[in-house]
């Protein structure tokens, strides 16, 4: 795809410095931009490469004024960073606005699909599925008997969606991510042998909710486990059975949720955090990575450490266990000088 200096400048309603129909192709750094791509500054740490860069583009705040000479054609607006973000979104809709069904693919008699459909090759439909209008389903992605998905949601390859899952409005669901496989449900018998628990329930994603690469999200035993909407959830995720992650609440990649737990509204929990079954994390916390959670949190607290402690507590602590043999070796000599007196 090709864009000019003018048409971008008009997305972005901004205003053209140079040539308005040089085109440009790609997207780059400002210092390692080449001919046919475009590039921003907002940064003024790197003011210098604008002398430099060889990009054919470059988006810059509207106060911006060259004190060298220029090869590059500006493109002044009033916030370059809000303004080249805005355009990535715009190119990523462009690029990712697929419509019609490829062939070969599987459709069950009872699909029900909407309307600007994008049906990739060998993407599978089962009984009683509904997709909204502008769904788009990418290659090889496997959609289970009675799952529901709304408009304008976006399903990339290799995704598998288990039965009576319900995915809600403009969600984009990565590749490789499962969901609404069975919990880990498994209960001994008389002899030690451990037995498999059914899990009858099933998977809710509200809308814009986002769900990264491999991540993983299992169906209740009874219920539902609930995705609320807002969500942001980040590669290699493990969710279990009967979880409930609150509105707005953000996850970084390869943390793992016990079944039960039940997360609030607007967390940010980071990566490789884990957190024990069947607690309540309350509203607004902020959990740092690397964290063990086994104990109910209340809003708003701060939490680092295995098993975690007050985030505030734990700097301070860890001043003073970074100085742990200094304090014993203190310690054990005014032992023996007590000693020595007595």
């Amino acid at each position: 795809m090709k864009f000019t200096a003018q048409q971008i400048a008009g997305i972005l309603e901004g205003e053209v410095i140079g040539n308005p129909n040089i085109e440009v192709s790609k997207l780059a750094k400002i210092e390692e931009g080449t001919q046919g791509s475009l590039t921003f500054l907002a940064n003024p740490k790197y003011k210098s490469y604008i002398y430099k860069t060889q990009a054919s583009i470059t988006i810059v705040n509207s106060d911006f004024e060259p004190e060298e000479r220029l090869t590059t054609t500006l493109i002044k607006v009033e916030d370059a960073y809000k303004a080249f973000s805005k355009l990535l979104e715009y190119y990523n809709q462009v690029k990712n606005n697929k419509s019609g069904i490829e062939e070969p693919s599987f459709r069950a008699d009872t699909a029900i699909y909407g309307e600007n459909v994008y049906l990739g090759a060998f993407s599978y439909l089962g009984e009683n599925v509904v997709l909204g209008d502008n769904v788009k389903i990418y290659p090889n992605s496997y959609i289970g008997d009675n799952v529901k998905v709304g408009d304008n949601t976006t399903v990339f390859s290799g995704v598998k969606l288990y039965s009576e899952t319900i995915v809600g409005n403009n969600c984009i669901i990565n590749s490789g991510a499962i969901i609404g496989a069975d919990g880990f449900g498994f209960t001994p018998d008389e002899n030690g042998e451990f037995q498999k628990i059914p899990q009858t329930g099933n998977v809710i994603i509200e809308d814009n909710v986002d769900i990264g690469s491999a991540t993983t999200i299992d169906r209740a035993t009874l219920g539902s486990t609930i995705i609320r909407k807002g969500v942001k959830l980040d590669n290699q995720i493990q969710i279990a059975h009967n979880v409930e992650i609150g509105e707005n609440t953000v996850i970084a990649a390869q943390t793992g949720i016990a079944g039960s737990t039940k997360i609030g509204k607007y967390c940010m929990i980071g990566g490789q955090v884990g957190i024990a079954g069947h607690l309540t994390i309350g509203d607004k916390v902020k959990v740092q990575a690397q964290t063990g959670i086994g104990h109910r949190v209340k809003d708003g607290e701060k939490l680092y450490g295995s098993p975690a402690i007050d985030y505030g507590n734990y700097v301070k602590s860890y001043v003073h266990f970074k100085n742990l043999p200094k304090i014993v070796k203190t310690v054990n000599d005014l032992e023996k000088k007590i000693n020595g007196n007595s």
